[in-house]
């Protein structure tokens, strides 16, 4: 999974996060084209350069900001009334890491009138995510669920999670991300995962996250640490890797990379529930 522009797992991973169109543009034609028309709507026309907008208008704080498009678009129905909501990852020059170099560009899809109409809501800095999916909800309803990340310190934190839409005074809509599965790898920090000998499964990494078998339902893989896994680090049943970045803690024990499972997982968006398949 690449690491998604999330500078928020944890406490803070409660900003926003977001993604845009059912269908990705399939030429670089096409792509300059619609990037284009979506940066018109907040870019005067001689500031824009290919997928660039060298100077956007309404950026936060009054900032004279550039804002590039990426390729992440997601688009779907995703308040429970109003029209379809488009969601465009961007890159910026004005982001530090904090807000992990950039944010997301919120757009409303209007296909009521006599000709297609898209309007520039807001921009979220900081509220990146990567590889999400459109799932329906019901007939009137759709839910985009997201593995989203960030690395820091060497300690890549992941997540899938399920974006709540709302709709707050003055016609803003925020989104907040409701966190199904969460998983941790620290090799790069410690030249090992770590698990506690007297707790249950620890997952590492979450990747292929798609739609599930059922309604409501998502799959992902997940690299873990099952009951087994742990009873054999914990009585030393691994090697000791040889590059070590971490003094172990009493409880804890190393569990070597290439050492953990993975397996699919099914994760309810109704319940929350996350089991592996089948």
């Amino acid at each position: 999974m690449r690491t998604s522009h999330i500078a928020l797992l944890a406490p803070a991973l409660g900003a926003a996060i977001l993604f845009v169109t059912s269908q990705f543009i399939s030429s670089p034609a096409h792509a300059e084209d619609s990037d284009r028309a979506l940066l018109a709507t907040f870019c005067a026309s001689a500031n824009i350069k290919g997928s660039t907008c060298t100077r956007a208008k309404s950026y936060p704080g009054g900032r004279a900001c550039d804002v590039k498009l990426t390729k992440e678009h997601y688009a779907g129905r995703f308040l429970a009334a109003g029209s379809a909501l488009l969601v465009v990852n961007y890159e910026s020059e004005c982001e530090p890491h904090a807000t992990d170099f950039g944010g997301v560009a919120l757009f409303e899809q209007d296909g009521k009138a006599t000709r297609f109409a898209t309007r520039f809501l807001r921009f979220l800095p900081g509220a990146q995510g990567h590889d999400c999916i459109v799932v329906a909800k019901d007939t009137q309803q759709d839910v985009l669920v997201c593995t989203v990340g960030h690395m820091g310190q060497g300690i890549l934190e992941s997540a899938v999670a399920r974006m709540e839409f709302a709709s707050k005074p003055g016609k803003r809509i925020e989104i907040t991300p409701d966190f199904l599965l969460r998983a941790e790898d620290a090799v790069s920090a410690y030249g090992a995962n770590v698990v506690m000998c007297n707790e249950g499964p620890k997952y590492f990494g979450l990747s292929n996250l798609a739609a599930g078998p059922r309604r409501n339902t998502v799959a992902v893989d997940v690299d873990y640490a099952d009951d087994e896994t742990i009873r054999t680090a914990c009585s030393e049943g691994f090697a000791k890797p040889k590059e070590l970045y971490h003094d172990l803690l009493p409880g804890e024990a190393f569990v070597p990379e290439g050492s953990e499972r993975k397996k699919r997982f099914i994760i309810d968006l109704v319940t929350g529930k996350a089991v592996p398949a089948n």
